[in-house]
């Protein structure tokens, strides 16, 4: 409680007393964070020969390109598997877990189907041109292999308490799967890292920058709002908090009717677009693909299109980062492998799908091309509206909503991480959310630079312990994934 009266005291009391200076005080808190991060996450060891990939892109190519081999495309031989499961034709009523296989699903969408597929791609194209649609395409499917991996460790080492609430992802799965392979301490040291690691990326992927972006929207549409960005946060931290509270079940319950419904939304207008300008997609698909491989996306540096596309399609979609682990553990299953199946769908969905329609739209509208001024989810606005002005009040809704999805989805992966690493007590529970409610209030007013790179940094950073960990863990889950196809006889 000392540390809730230091953060409200030192931050939340002075930004209300002047609301103007804001941003300008939050900028400064994290310029000196980011900058020591950046030097360490996005070092790049090949520099001095003309290869320009920072360590973290690298780290999460190599791991997704070794599993997906490892596993022999398990996310194309089973994906009809996946499929079935997903709509309850497994499942078994004494099954352990907090959720059905569907809500596990929609509650890990729920926090990938977010601004990343908004207002990510748009950064992406902007930031490496149309190519770096190419490179999230590529990291989509990869990554679904990655996806599998995590979540059927999160359920296979999974911890369920006296009253019957799940605990899991890669804290658990680090520290009890290698002190199963002789590690205990190596895999004791992975999970402290993740959690910290996770508790900031929920704090600033998961929070910051969704309630950064949804205030952004709603200022491009409607000016009026301009200048309220702490009101408007607290608004928003009220209507988190009345879900956030009731912890995973409350969750599920809420995201399983959201995501189909916002996802919905988006998807039905995005393809009547399409539809219309079914002429254009071939010359979009050009484009993208020319774009992937011209000597600026290979060499680029940071603006390169496979950088970029790789990091936001990490952000987007969180393969190899382990976050959606956390939720598919609460599911209701006695099959960990069935859980890791379902949770290949996601980055087909996510990226594949939903992220490829919002990156074409964007390129056959002629958006793609860098604007001053303008990105992020203002530059998908500005391409939907051109095709359908009325649109831009639908895609605001549909951002506000993706944008409420994933806070409430990230709060629980942050809260798990939390009681992980200060312990699982209502005391720990409350305090976590009360300062995860804080930040959806200052990441209304702080600035878009530097809360993207913050998220970056903390997101992207949960991919060093946690793809280490599965390297270790890997050939387990290949034995268990044969015995469980011997099982249902696939």
């Amino acid at each position: 409680m000392k540390l809730l009266k230091y953060i409200f005291i030192s931050m939340i009391l002075p930004q209300m007393a002047y609301c103007q200076s804001i941003e300008q005080r939050i900028d400064n808190s994290l310029a000196p964070v980011v900058q020591f991060l950046s030097d360490i996450i996005f070092w790049k060891p090949f520099e001095q020969y003309g290869f320009h990939l920072p360590i973290v892109v690298l780290w999460l190519i190599f791991g997704a390109l070794i599993f997906t081999f490892y596993f022999r495309f398990v996310h194309i031989r089973l994906f009809k598997h996946a499929i079935d499961i997903t709509m309850g034709k497994y499942d078994k009523k004494e099954d352990k877990g907090e959720v059905s296989h569907f809500q596990a699903l929609v509650t890990a969408l729920s926090g990938t189907l977010g601004l990343g597929n908004i207002s990510g791609v748009a950064l992406a194209i902007s930031l490496g041109g149309a190519g770096a649609t190419f490179w999230m395409i590529v990291a989509g499917f990869l990554g679904m292999t990655a996806k599998f991996l995590e979540c059927t460790l999160g359920v296979k080492y999974r911890h369920i308490n006296g009253q019957g609430e799940v605990s899991g992802g890669p804290m658990y799965y680090l520290s009890k799967g290698l002190k199963g392979h002789g590690y205990p301490f190596l895999g004791k040291i992975l999970a402290v890292v993740f959690a910290l690691f996770c508790v900031g990326g929920a704090i600033g992927g998961g929070n910051m920058f969704q309630a950064n972006q949804a205030y952004a929207q709603v200022c491009i549409v409607y000016p009026m709002f301009e200048n309220n960005g702490f009101a408007f946060g607290i608004i928003l931290a009220i209507l988190v908090g009345v879900v956030i509270i009731g912890g995973i079940k409350k969750i599920a319950n809420v995201t399983d009717k959201l995501v189909p419904f916002m996802c919905g939304i988006y998807m039905v207008v995005g393809a009547i677009i399409l539809a219309l300008n079914f002429q254009n997609i071939g010359l979009a698909f050009q484009k993208i693909f020319l774009g992937a491989f011209s000597g600026n996306a290979i060499l680029g540096g940071t603006a390169g299109s496979l950088v970029i596309g790789f990091q936001r399609a990490a952000f987007s979609n969180e393969a190899g980062i382990g976050s959606a682990a956390i939720a598919h553990s609460a599911v209701k299953t006695n099959e960990p492998l069935s859980e890791g199946i379902v949770s290949l769908l996601e980055p087909f969905i996510d990226t594949i799908i939903v992220c490829t329609m919002t990156a074409l739209i964007i390129i056959f509208t002629g958006f793609d091309a860098p604007m001053e001024g303008v990105s992020g989810a203002q530059l998908t606005t500005l391409a939907f509206g051109s095709v359908f002005p009325w649109f831009k009040h639908i895609l605001t809704i549909s951002i506000l909503l993706f944008a409420y999805a994933t806070l409430i989805s990230w709060s629980y992966y942050g809260l798990k991480s939390w009681t992980y690493l200060f312990g699982d007590t209502k005391k720990m529970k409350m305090s976590y959310n009360l300062i995860y409610l804080c930040f959806v209030v200052i990441g209304s007013s702080a600035s878009m630079t530097h809360v993207m790179d913050f998220s970056d940094m903390m997101i992207l950073g949960m991919a060093f312990p946690n793809i280490m960990g599965l390297y270790f863990l890997a050939s387990e889950v290949k034995l268990d994934l044969k015995h469980y196809l011997d099982r249902v006889k696939l």
